[in-house]
């Protein structure tokens, strides 16, 4: 120790930390505490009478009676030792109180039996007191039991679902049904479900959350056990437990799978401790003494100074003490940490002292007096004590922190919160202690993402917001059901007032929350500091790798809940780093003029194929990471100088063969195989959901990082860079900062990149992981949270029905208006309580500075996807986040952050809309991205895109050359790819053009009430014009385009409606079976989604006839006849079904099965309807004549399925009036506010018109051989030849064949040509050969 001093006080003179009255002789001397005093004099030591003076007032009797100045012993260096051993001293009853309790059996260090006193499968930390339940109900007690006295423990409610905790004998027997309280002699209280139990259960105390902190006191004098919640008593829960021989009660609890809890039996000091009962391990008393008499000591050498001028001893505030390098104090403290580093070890300890006497400095003087105070006791700590003890010190006080941070108590003000967070960044603020807690704590073994996240108040009456929020306001009128909402125009006075008075609450409970957060960004810039790297890395280094390493666990850990952050977390945590970043980044740009402002941020391309920041394995756009390195490797050397070495492509070509069957190390198979066997597993420092200090295992299994080899001369542009692997935590401040001749993380620039680097190398990298975050759970979170909006709404709704029905009832039913009366109550209370509850909300989660964060995003991941798109192929390289994090900001922005905040007034909104609609205009049909799942989500988001106004005018807005190709692309043909989504895309534009298809929900689920009114499905029409142009244009302009893409859409209807008619008869059956039964819902949902499909693809099928009625009219296009003819058949089959009296369509109809909603018959009728009215109707007579001719040769066609439109059952006769028709029948007559009077004109036009038609066609038409009809139709007569086989068939259906086919039907031989045949002239030209 005393070599230690000696060194740490030359070292720190030579560094000129501070400065130092004496020569290095006298320095040498002062290290040996017991040299000759004779010395003192040239070391500065004060003279003897004011050594003793000073050394007496330090080092004063525990008691602190000063003894009579005659009667005191001199003190000096030589005898201080002696009369410091003296002064540490403790009573004999404190060193024996240390054993074995009376009324305690067990181990006197009391821990959760993992060897044999558990049930189930559970998690357990490695200190053997946090736990996490890995299956059904698993059960675990401790290690120590009680059978007489009154004893207590603590249990820290890490998440807040479904647990009982409390006692239990060794006789109770559980499963993974049963735990404690279920059985005879166990007992618990669930504060989930707000009960108490004991074989039989009744209600009892107060929910509980995470955060809070549940007490568990037995009285086995009274026989009566309670519980408190936070420090306040529930009551007496049991009384008359059993007593006696034998009976001897454990701590013991039983948790569902992912629910986690921390136990504190004694081992650290209880945060609510109860008076006359004791906690099951006792505190190390002895040890306690002597560290508040060292503490004692060392608060009196911060009040008390030396003046050798005068010789006396001056008091003064310890908050202004300075360390000035006085020897004689030096010594002093020497002395003291001899014996006090030892202590500071012990995790007891440092909580109820260390922390204590911090906390106390916090609280006194300025904060730059507090802080200085605090850097200076670190200095101290640093200088006196080895290192291995001032980390296990410092580890220990970052876990108190902590675990005082997330499981104080929500108070009006935040004051708690505040205050450990201050002492926090006074303790980062110091750099040697800030640099060791970010390389072995912060990340490795503390959940340290905890101190960036405020929790949310289950309980608003504690937390104090009923006195910011006294008045509380709801909507009247939901806000997210797709329409204007007009509630502030007809609010009330009184309404107003409350509004108002209800919104200044919010803000108020707004500011304090503000002051906290940025408390948490306050952390996260000293965590991010990249000027503090004299003696080694700078902390943003450091910070860069254990970051990286978060963010893989939760990146690869999806599985392993255990390992993941909680979502609620990643949150907060976001939102602080970009503040965080883009403070950084914005500094960064007023020193470097030529770098970019934080608005302007996004990723340069080449990080993502560089290989210089690691993704593990994180799916790729082009697919895996060795596949596209393979395949583009030629695109690397051309577009960015890089050569992949052989050697690592074949490495890397092995890692994913081999990534399934990789051996885990011995030390991580042993837990794996107990968790297999079933058991309480001792993991090495497991998961987010355990214990609130404990963080997860320390194993990392990095992918290759590609890191440039540091060349000796400049690189022209024609040399091409060999790359080697480098781990991450291999990597240094060059690695990514990169040096004169080596761009780090920008190696291997593409052309259409600027030369100027957009800010430093670290912070993109800080950035990419920024967006990484988001995709793993933030957006999740996102939109879990706006569940309490939706509750308010729940009740708001609920609370005027009930005014309602109390405002209808009749005066004299006095017990209806009992029953309102308290309904009304129930639901005004809620209200109250959700709307306080959704003001934290708001502020913590919603506010505009969160949605500027979201925003902000969301357009650094344009800017990176129009980067990378730009460099070509090397565009495959992207993570797909970055596309997946695009389109759900954009979605949540638009969905979660109303009404309170709205999309349209952020900065650049129209410009963003755009450029993402350029996006996914572009990407949903880029052959560079191979994925199914982002190519789906690009589909997904194009068609919720373009069923919004103001973001399908965006589509409109992009350039023309992009909507065209978007358009082709539309258009491509659907057995080539997925086409569902497309297909709705194509409605979408169309809807609100069609034959009576206005309509944003259908006629007969009006009453009905939608799950979610803000679905894009349940949008008003917005139909755009300019889209449906291009379509047109491509259709008439390619000869190709139309008969392919008609062709496909013919064929997925066919498939569509066949497959819904299949269903719909075993729905049928199903429900005539007399036995019970069920039909599957998935089943029922399937048949709804063929039928909505049917319906889409009748409607884009009327938008083509539409616009483009050549197609199908114009039989000068060799494809015309043989389209219209299938169509003719499709409609006709699809009527025939439809519209048959009392058929199958009917019943399945009238039973309105749930999820089968949306089958009826106007959605289909109407569709079909227009078509028939485009070719029949409103057509040229010329092309009007063709329809018509090819409808009626269709030998399925019955003009009764016509009549059926307008309610009539036969056709009227000719030169009749239509009869009115029947109100039982269907009708489109009946949907007059759906189809206008001009449809129901063309309806009833184009009925008269097929009335007479078939008419004249039957008196036509002559009879036909059965020889010589059509062998694969038997509707047309035979008028193709095909060659060289000279089989044969109507043009339709070989046409149609050879869409699809060019093997004969008959014999499978190539068709070469086909020939029209007619027999006459064949049987002529046979005669003459004759």
């Amino acid at each position: 120790m005393r070599a230690r001093a000696r060194a740490r006080l030359k070292a720190l003179r030579v560094r000129g930390r501070m400065v130092w009255p004496w020569t290095d002789s006298v320095a040498e001397r002062l290290g040996g505490c017991c040299e000759p005093v004779a010395a003192a004099e040239a070391g500065g030591i004060v003279h003897e009478k004011l050594l003793n003076d000073y050394l007496h007032r330090i080092f004063s009797s525990p008691d602190h009676v000063p003894p009579a100045a005659t009667s005191r012993k001199p003190l000096n260096f030589q005898n201080l030792p002696e009369h410091l051993d003296q002064l540490l001293q403790v009573d004999n009853e404190d060193e024996e109180s240390q054993g074995q309790a009376e009324g305690r059996l067990g181990p006197s260090t009391v821990v959760l039996d993992h060897t044999g006193g558990f049930e189930g499968l559970l998690l357990v930390d490695d200190d053997l007191l946090g736990v996490i339940g890995h299956s059904n109900f698993g059960t675990i007690r401790s290690t120590t039991c009680v059978y007489k006295g009154k004893w207590v423990y603590e249990v820290l409610i890490s998440s807040q679902g479904l647990m009982q905790i409390g006692w239990c004998t060794i006789n109770c027997r559980f499963n993974q049904e049963e735990g404690v309280g279920d059985t005879h002699n166990s007992y618990a209280y669930d504060g989930n479900r707000v009960r108490k139990w004991n074989v039989t259960t009744t209600n009892y105390g107060k929910a509980w959350a995470a955060g809070d902190i549940v007490s568990c006191l037995i009285d086995l004098d009274d026989g009566t056990l309670s519980f408190c919640l936070n420090g306040v008593s529930l009551g007496i829960a049991f009384e008359n437990l059993s007593r006696g021989l034998g009976m001897a009660y454990f701590p013991a609890i039983s948790l569902s799978f992912k629910e986690s809890v921390a136990f504190n039996f004694g081992s650290r000091p209880l945060r609510y401790p109860v008076a006359g009962f004791r906690p099951l391990q006792d505190p190390p008393c002895a040890d306690l003494v002597r560290a508040q008499r060292l503490l004692g000591c060392f608060r009196a050498v911060l009040s008390v100074e030396l003046d050798p001028v005068e010789g006396r001893l001056v008091e003064k505030e310890s908050s202004e003490w300075q360390l000035q390098g006085q020897p004689t104090i030096l010594l002093t403290l020497a002395h003291i940490f001899q014996h006090f580093a030892p202590l500071l070890r012990k995790v007891y300890l440092v909580e109820a002292v260390l922390m204590s006497f911090l906390l106390g400095i916090m609280e006194k003087g300025t904060p730059a007096q507090a802080q200085s105070l605090v850097h200076q006791v670190l200095d101290l700590l640093w200088l006196f004590m080895e290192d291995y003890e001032v980390q296990d010190c410092l580890k220990q006080l970052m876990m108190s922190l902590l675990r005082l941070y997330r499981f104080s108590p929500i108070v009006p003000d935040l004051g708690l919160q505040i205050h450990y967070l201050r002492l926090t960044i006074s303790i980062l603020r110091h750099q040697k202690s800030r640099k060791f807690l970010l390389s072995n704590v912060l990340f490795d073994v503390l959940r340290s993402v905890v101190f960036f996240y405020i929790k949310s108040p289950l309980r608003v009456e504690e937390a104090g917001l009923q006195e910011l929020i006294p008045t509380t306001w709801w909507p009247h009128r939901s806000s997210r059901e797709g329409r204007e909402s007009k509630e502030v125009n007809e609010e009330t006075a009184e309404e107003r007032l409350r509004r108002r008075a209800y919104e200044r609450g919010c803000q108020r409970l707004k500011k304090r929350i503000e002051v906290v957060e940025e408390l948490q960004v306050q952390i996260l810039k000293l965590l991010l500091d990249n000027k503090d790297d004299n003696g080694g890395e700078a902390s943003r280094y450091i910070f860069l790798t254990k970051f990286r390493k978060f963010l893989q666990e939760n990146a690869s850990g999806r599985g392993n809940m255990p390992m993941l952050c909680p979502p609620e977390y990643m949150v907060c945590f976001l939102h602080r780093l970009i503040s965080a970043l883009r403070y950084y980044w914005d500094e960064y740009k007023a020193s470097n003029p030529h770098a970019s402002f934080s608005e302007e941020a996004y990723i340069p391309p080449q990080i993502f194929y560089n290989g210089k920041v690691d993704y593990f394995d994180l799916q790729r756009l082009g697919g895996l990471l060795s596949h596209l390195r393979k395949t583009l490797k030629d695109d690397l050397a051309s577009k960015a100088n890089i050569v992949i070495d052989p050697l690592e492509l074949q490495a890397a070509t092995m890692d994913d063969l081999d990534e399934d069957d990789e051996a885990t190390p011995a030390g991580t198979q042993r837990p794996m195989q107990a968790l297999a066997m079933g058991g309480a597993l001792p993991l090495p420092r497991p998961g987010w959901l355990s214990s609130p200090t404990l963080g997860r295992a320390n194993r990392f299994l990095s992918t290759a990082a590609v890191s440039l080899m540091t060349p000796r001369r400049p690189l022209s542009t024609l040399e091409k860079v060999k790359v080697r692997t480098l781990s991450v935590e291999q990597r240094t401040r060059e690695d990514i900062e990169g040096s004169h001749w080596n761009e780090g993380l920008l190696l291997g620039r593409p052309p259409e990149e600027p030369e100027q680097p957009l800010t430093e190398n670290s912070l993109l990298e800080v950035l990419d992981g920024a967006v990484m975050m988001y995709n793993l759970s933030v957006h999740q979170q996102l939109g879990k949270m706006v569940g309490v909006s939706d509750d308010v709404n729940e009740y708001a709704m609920a609370l005027r029905d009930t005014e309602d029905k109390l405002r209808r009832c009749p005066r004299r039913r006095k017990d209806i208006l009992a029953e309102l009366t308290k309904s009304q109550k129930v639901f005004s209370e809620k209200l109250d309580h959700l709307s306080r509850r959704l003001a934290w909300v708001h502020a913590t989660v919603y506010s505009q500075e969160k949605m500027l964060d979201i925003y902000w995003l969301l357009r650094v991941c344009l800017r990176t996807i129009e980067h990378g798109d730009r460099t070509g192929s090397l565009f495959a390289f992207m993570p797909e986040f970055y596309l997946s994090v695009a389109i759900n900001s954009y979605s949540a922005l638009k969905n979660y952050f109303g009404p309170v905040h709205s999309m349209e007034e952020l900065p650049g909104y129209e410009e963003t809309l755009t450029r993402l609609a350029a996006i996914l205009a572009k990407h949903f049909a880029d052959t560079r991205i191979v994925g199914t799942d982002i190519r789906d989500s690009l589909m997904q988001a194009l068609a919720s895109y373009v069923c919004y106004p103001h973001s399908l005018r965006a589509v409109e807005r992009i350039p023309e050359d992009q909507r065209i190709a978007m358009v082709r692309n539309l258009l491509a043909p659907y057995e080539q790819r997925p086409w569902a989504q497309t297909n709705w895309i194509l409605v979408r534009l169309w809807r609100g053009c069609g034959f009576g298809y206005r309509y944003t929900r259908l006629p007969h689920l009006l009453k009905t009430k939608p799950e979610d009114a803000n679905l894009p499905s349940l949008q008003k029409p917005c139909p755009s014009t300019l889209l449906q142009q291009h379509m047109a244009d491509l259709l008439r302009q390619g000869s190709d385009v139309a008969p392919s893409f008609l062709n496909s859409v013919l064929n997925q209807l066919n498939w569509a409606f066949s497959e819904f008619i299949g269903m719909i008869q075993e729905i049928q059956q199903a429900a005539e079976r007399l036995e019970r039964n069920f039909v599957d819902s998935r089943q029922l949902k399937v048949c709804a989604t063929c039928f909505d499909l049917s319906v889409s693809l009748l409607r884009v099928l009327e938008m083509t006839i539409t616009l483009v009625p050549e197609i199908f009219l114009d039989w000068a296009r060799p494809t015309s006849e043989m389209l219209l003819r299938r169509l003719a058949q499709l409609l006709n089959q699809v009527l025939n079904r439809v519209t048959a009296e009392r058929n199958l369509f009917d019943r399945v109809v009238t039973l309105r099965l749930p999820g089968l909603e949306s089958v009826d018959h106007y959605p289909i009728l109407v569709a079909v309807t227009g078509i028939l009215v485009q070719l029949l109707v409103r057509g040229q007579a010329s092309e009007t004549e063709r329809a018509t001719s090819v409808l009626l040769a269709d030998p399925c066609f019955q003009l009764r399925s016509i009549c059926y439109l307008l309610g009539q059952p036969e056709p009227p006769a000719p030169g009749t009036v239509l009869p009115a028709p029947d109100r039982k029948r269907f009708s489109l007559q009946s949907y007059t506010d759906y189809i206008n009077a001009e449809e129901l004109a063309q309806v009833e036009q184009m009925l008269t018109h097929l009335t007479f038609a078939s008419a004249q066609a039957a008196a036509a038409s002559l009879p036909t051989s059965e020889e010589d009809l059509c062998p694969i139709c038997y509707a047309h007569p035979i008028s193709a030849v095909f060659q060289p086989c000279g089989h044969k068939s109507c043009k339709a259906c070989i046409n149609q064949h050879l869409m699809n086919n060019k093997d004969c039907f008959f014999c499978k031989a190539t068709i070469v040509s086909v020939e029209d045949w007619d027999k006459a002239a064949n049987t002529s030209t046979t005669s003459s050969a004759a």
